[in-house]
């Protein structure tokens, strides 16, 4: 019988040691294919993009519907090795041997010409684990097993495309950091190292980018006085009344069980103390660095309803503040995280601490950088990062 797969599932801890083995694997799979019965699809995309370690693994899985509407979806692939689908969120998996079937929910079921959604898996794997080809979408294939020729990702040493000013929307701050012009972070960006400073580093890296052929570098250090950022001399106090901000990241190192941040925005509304992205319990997280409240609540339910920070690939990480309401959003690419959402309506394990403040936060200013609060060193990159009072996309 098939195992019926919650959406909200429990949070499985991954033992990451120096001997484990990360490896990000993305594919990208697009081809149009004769219509057939009033509800199939005559064409669509899957983007199957996995976090692999020993013995585990977990995969972001965008499907695009380029065919008429669809009122409901199933996506159906067959695994080629031996991985075994543990849990799963925003869609119901089932798998029976190696044959795995996502089915959409009430909230995500309908997919409009052209329109795409994401859902992500967790699962376990021995021996093998490559990467499915044979997706369907309501039976229909969306390829023929095989993977055609597409752009490959970034990689260290090979520049992707360059962004034009456009891809901002006019954002108050916009840049792909090619201004910069020696290895230390200028030209609007300063290194800072609040609280304290350590041995972490911050520079600008021609090796490695999103876009163009420049990012910047965090090597973070574990230890609570590591912290090293880097911060833009924008002032954001008048961004608003939601303050939308997108950023390109890639690091090196699964977010550790104890507390790291890589975003801190110095918040008026707390004395300057900060709001903090970064992770525990190897999921993104918020921190608020007043009264240390987090979001999502950290526990087992609470972190399942977040998601890990993929190693080894560029990540496009999106969120947005309220100003004027204590409410925010936060995207990891096209995925809205529900354990990262907060809208004065309590939710179960997840903002029970960030309701206890009621007072709008007023960010001021950006930092990208690493801050250890025990264990944990990571070498980040950022790219292609923009503030502004609307939406901004990847």
């Amino acid at each position: 019988m098939p195992t019926l797969l919650a959406r909200c599932p429990r949070w499985v801890r991954r033992p990451w040691t120096a001997a484990t083995a990360t490896l990000a694997l993305a594919v990208s799979l697009l081809v149009a294919v004769p219509a057939s019965g009033a509800d199939s699809a005559p064409g669509c995309r899957v983007d199957y993009a996995a976090d692999q370690w020993t013995g585990g693994y977990t995969a972001q899985i965008r499907v695009t519907n380029l065919g008429p509407a669809l009122s409901g979806w199933r996506l159906t692939w067959t695994y080629g090795g031996d991985q075994l689908v543990t849990s799963a969120w925003n869609a119901t998996v089932t798998q029976t041997g190696r044959s795995v079937t996502a089915v959409g929910t009430d909230w995500n079921a309908a997919l409009p010409s052209g329109a795409g959604t994401a859902f992500g898996l967790q699962g376990t794997w021995r021996s093998a684990a490559p990467t499915p080809t044979d997706f369907s979408l309501n039976g229909v294939p969306c390829g023929d097993g095989t993977v055609p020729p597409t752009t490959p990702p970034t990689t260290p040493g090979t520049p992707g495309p360059t962004p034009s000013p456009a891809d901002c929307g006019g954002a108050a701050l916009c840049t792909d950091f090619e201004d910069q012009t020696g290895t230390s972070p200028s030209s609007g960006w300063r290194f800072t190292a609040p609280d304290c400073q350590g041995t972490g580093t911050a520079a600008v890296d021609t090796a490695v980018a999103h876009s163009g052929t420049r990012s910047l570098r965090v090597d973070g250090r574990a230890g609570y006085c590591n912290h090293a950022f880097v911060a833009a001399t924008a002032d954001l106090s008048s961004v608003g009344p939601v303050l939308h901000v997108r950023l390109w990241v890639r690091h090196t190192t699964a977010l550790p069980s104890a507390h790291v941040t890589f975003v801190s925005m110095p918040d008026a509304s707390q004395g300057g103390r900060a709001l903090r992205v970064g992770g525990q319990n190897g999921a993104l997280q918020w921190n608020r660095e007043s009264d240390d409240a987090t979001l999502p609540a950290q526990s087992p339910a609470g972190v399942a309803l977040s998601r890990p920070l993929p190693t080894g690939s560029w990540q496009c990480l999106r969120f947005a503040v309220d100003t004027s309401a204590p409410g925010l959003d936060t995207w990891l690419g096209a995925e809205q995280v529900p354990g990262l959402h907060a809208d004065g309506v309590p939710t179960q394990d997840v903002d029970q601490q960030w309701l206890a403040r009621t007072t709008p936060p007023r960010p001021t200013a950006l930092r990208l950088g690493w801050e250890s609060y025990g264990t944990g060193d990571d070498t980040l990159w950022f790219d292609d990062v923009a503030v502004g009072s609307a939406p901004i996309g990847c």
